[in-house]
C-alpha cells in the first residue's frame, strides 16, 4: 500500500463512512477505489462544514474527514476548521502537502504553520512507515478529552510512497470520573442551595448524559439552561426547562440567572464569548468539565471538578442521594411554577410578533410557524449566524439529543449549509433543515448544489429581507449614500437552476403549506428543496 491507501484503509476501521473533499487529492480516488464514497463541495469550507455536522450528530463516536488539497485549497479551508475549533468539534482534517524539497520556502503555503492556532493537534508524514502511529495518535485525540480539530498534511512526495505490512487496531476512547471529594462537596452546596440551576454545555451531549441531566436536575427539581452549542442536551419542554441561553435569551433564562445563588456549570466552558450569557455577579460556582483550561478562566470557580460529563453527573446523582437519606427530595412545584409563569410573561410579550399577520412575513412568525408544523423529535435543525440564529435560538424547541446544532463562536456566514448536510449523512431519518439569511446565502448558496448532486436531500430556509439587517447600526453613512446593506437575488430560481425543488412563500398562510412540501418532497423524491421566505426587516431580539 502506498501512504494514501494506508490512511484510507485506517478510516475505515475507525468507522469511517464517507469522505468530504474538494479536489486535487491523491486520497479521494484512494478512498473511491476501497469503496469509501468521496463527497466533493464547491468550496472547501462547506466540504469542512460537512465533515464537522457528521461528527456534531454522532457525538464524535464518528469522525468526520476532510481532504483538499496544498496551497489554495488549504487556505480556503481555513474559516471551516476555525469555526471546529471555536465550538470544540472533532473533525480530520487531511491536506495534501507541498513536496518536502519546498518545506519552509516562501510563499509557499504550509497547513503545519498556519493551522497550529485552530487545531487541538496536527503533524506531518514525514516517513511511510509512520504512518500507522501518527493515525493512532490522530484518532486518540479526536476521541478522548475536550474535542477539537486535528489535522495531518502528507506531502506529494511522500504521499506516493510503500508503506508495506502495517497492523492497526481503532483507538480505545478513555474516561475519567471527578475527585469523590470535589463531588461529595459539590452535592451537599447545591442541596444547601436556594435556588440552585444547572447551566449544561455540549459536553453533555458528547458524553451522551443527557438521561443524567435529566435526573439529577429532577432529584434536585433544579431548572436547567443549556449553552448555545449545548441546546437540545435538555427537553425544552420539560417543566423544568429554562430554554437556551446564548447571545440571545429565553424569558425564563434571563429570570432564574438573576435570581440563582448557585450555578452548576456541567460540560460547559463557562466562555466569556459574546455568543455566551454571561453569568451575572455574586453566584457561588461549580464547575464540571473535562478540560482543565476551563476552569478559572473567565470566572472564579468556587468548586471545581475535572471529569466526563456523565461520569460526574452519575456521581452526582449518588452524592446527593446518599445526603438526603432517608429526607425527601425538594418540593419541585413552586419552582416549576415559576418557570411556567416566567415563559408565559416572556411570550405574552412576544406573541404579537410570533403570530404577526404582517406582509413582508415577520421572521417571527416563520419560526412560530415551524416549531408548531414540525416535530422536533423527527428533526435536526440549524441557524446561521446573524438575525436568524437570534430570531430562532429562543423561540425553536429542541425536544431530544441533537435535533438542533448550535453554533457560533466562530460564526462564518453560511456555515449552517455545510453543518446540515453533515447531520443529514449522520441520520438520514431525520428531516434536516438549516435556515439561513440573505448575506449567508450569497456566501455559500452555490453548495446548495452539492446537496442536490449527492442526494442529500436538506431543506434550505432562507429569510430574504433584502438587505444585512445585523448591519443596521453599524455602517449607516455607507448605506445612505450607497446603499451598501441593499442585497438583491431570486434565490428560489437559483435552487431550481441547481436541480433542486424550490418555490417562494410571501404570505403567513402560505409558511406551513410551503414547508410540508419540502418535507415531502425531501422524503419522497430524496431531493433538496429551498424556500424563500420574503420576510421583514426584523431587528429587535430576546436579550438580557
Amino acid at each position: 500500500m502506498k501512504v494514501f491507501d494506508t490512511i484510507v484503509e485506517v478510516l475505515k476501521r475507525e468507522g469511517t463512512e464517507f469522505l468530504s473533499c474538494f479536489p486535487t487529492n491523491p486520497i479521494i480516488d484512494a478512498a473511491a477505489a476501497a469503496g469509501l464514497r468521496p463527497i466533493v463541495c464547491r468550496q472547501e469550507r462547506i466540504g469542512v462544514g460537512i465533515a464537522d455536522g457528521y461528527s456534531r450528530v454522532n457525538n464524535g463516536k464518528r469522525i468526520g474527514v476532510f481532504a483538499m488539497q496544498y496551497g489554495p485549497g488549504a487556505e480556503n479551508a481555513f474559516a471551516g476548521v476555525a469555526t471546529a475549533y471555536s465550538d470544540s468539534s472533532p473533525i480530520l482534517v487531511l491536506p495534501w502537502g507541498h513536496s518536502t524539497e519546498w518545506d519552509g520556502l516562501s510563499p509557499v503555503f504550509s497547513s503545519i504553520r498556519a493551522y497550529a492556532p485552530i487545531t487541538k493537534w496536527l503533524e506531518r508524514v514525514n516517513m511511510p512507515s509512520r504512518v500507522p502511529e501518527i493515525m493512532r495518535r490522530a484518532y486518540s485525540r479526536l476521541r478522548m478529552g475536550r474535542p477539537g480539530p486535528v489535522l495531518l498534511e502528507t506531502p506529494l512526495d511522500v504521499a506516493v510512497q510503500e508503506v508495506g505490512e502495517f497492523a492497526y487496531e481503532p483507538v480505545r476512547a478513555a474516561i475519567s470520573a471527578g475527585n469523590p471529594a470535589d463531588v461529595d462537596r459539590a452535592a451537599g452546596v447545591l442541596l444547601a442551595a436556594r435556588c440552585p440551576i444547572i447551566h449544561a454545555g455540549q459536553g453533555v451531549l458528547y458524553a451522551e448524559a443527557w438521561n443524567e441531566l435529566k435526573e439529577l436536575a429532577e432529584l434536585l427539581q433544579a431548572p436547567v439552561m443549556t449553552t448555545l452549542a449545548g441546546k437540545s442536551a435538555f427537553p425544552e419542554d420539560h417543566p423544568l426547562s429554562l430554554g437556551t441561553g446564548s447571545i440571545v435569551v429565553t424569558g425564563p433564562v434571563a429570570h432564574f440567572l438573576k435570581k440563582a445563588d448557585v450555578v452548576l456549570g456541567i460540560g460547559c466552558s463557562f466562555s466569556r464569548h459574546y455568543m455566551s450569557t454571561k453569568i451575572p455577579v455574586g453566584k457561588t460556582i461549580i464547575h464540571a468539565t473535562n478540560d482543565e483550561k476551563d476552569i478559572n478562566q473567565h470566572y472564579a470557580t468556587d468548586y471545581p471538578i475535572i471529569g466526563d460529563a456523565r461520569l460526574v453527573l452519575r456521581q452526582l446523582i449518588e452524592a446527593v442521594k446518599d445526603r438526603l437519606g432517608k429526607r425527601s427530595q425538594p418540593d419541585g412545584l413552586p419552582v416549576i411554577q415559576e418557570i411556567k409563569q416566567a415563559r408565559d410573561n416572556w411570550l405574552k410579550v412576544w406573541m404579537p410578533k410570533l403570530t404577526s399577520d404582517e406582509i413582508p412575513i415577520n421572521p417571527y412568525r416563520i419560526v412560530w410557524e415551524l416549531n408548531r408544523t414540525i416535530d422536533s423529535r423527527k428533526a435536526i435543525i440549524t441557524h446561521d449566524a446573524g438575525s436568524p440564529r437570534n430570531q430562532i435560538v429562543p423561540f425553536y424547541q429542541a425536544l431530544e439529543p441533537r435535533s438542533y446544532i448550535g453554533w457560533g463562536k466562530s460564526h462564518s456566514l453560511g456555515t449552517g449549509l455545510g453543518l446540515i448536510m453533515g447531520a443529514k449523512l449522520a441520520r438520514p431519518e431525520k428531516i434536516a433543515i438549516n435556515i439561513m439569511g440573505d448575506a449567508a446565502f450569497g456566501m455559500v448558496g452555490i453548495d446548495f448544489e452539492t446537496a442536490v448532486r449527492n442526494r442529500i436531500p436538506i431543506i434550505t430556509m432562507v429569510f430574504k429581507n433584502s438587505t444585512m439587517a445585523s448591519e443596521i447600526e453599524d455602517m449607516p453613512i455607507a448605506h445612505e449614500r450607497y446603499g451598501c446593506r441593499d442585497l438583491t437575488g431570486n434565490y428560489a430560481d437559483v435552487g431550481r437552476a441547481m436541480g433542486g425543488y424550490a418555490e417562494r412563500v410571501e404570505r403567513p398562510d402560505e409558511i406551513v403549506p410551503a414547508i410540508q412540501r419540502a418535507i415531502r418532497v425531501t422524503e419522497e423524491q430524496a431531493l433538496p428543496a429551498l424556500l424563500e421566505f420574503i420576510s421583514s426587516v426584523e431587528g429587535t431580539y430576546s436579550v438580557l
